[in-house]
């Protein structure tokens, strides 16, 4: 009875080791692995690449409009201070007039 009980677990231990994935289906499991790491490596270089070229854009559109505004401000004051030259000098021939 020893016996059979010995051979009957050494023949379920052998069973089981033989029930693990084959050579073939081991490399097929490691190369969708790697396939698996380079996708994702492409998708996240691909990610980076457009969040780059979208920050740069909208810096560049952001540099241009302030660019912009500076010198239309610039100018814009510039315009104001001739303008209120005049102003003030009619006020001053005004007042001599009335002198």
């Amino acid at each position: 009875m020893k016996k059979i009980i010995t051979l009957v677990s050494v023949a379920s231990m052998l069973a089981l080791v033989s029930c693990g994935p084959s050579a073939a289906e081991k490399a097929k499991i490691a190369k969708d692995r790697l396939d698996s790491i380079a996708g994702a490596e492409a998708a996240k270089a691909r990610i980076v690449a457009d969040s780059t070229a979208k920050f740069e854009a909208d810096m560049k559109s952001k540099m241009v409009a302030d660019s912009t505004q500076k010198y239309d401000d610039k100018h814009t004051k510039k315009a104001k201070g001739k303008k209120g030259e005049k102003k003030s000098g009619d006020k001053k021939k005004k007042k001599s007039k009335k002198e």
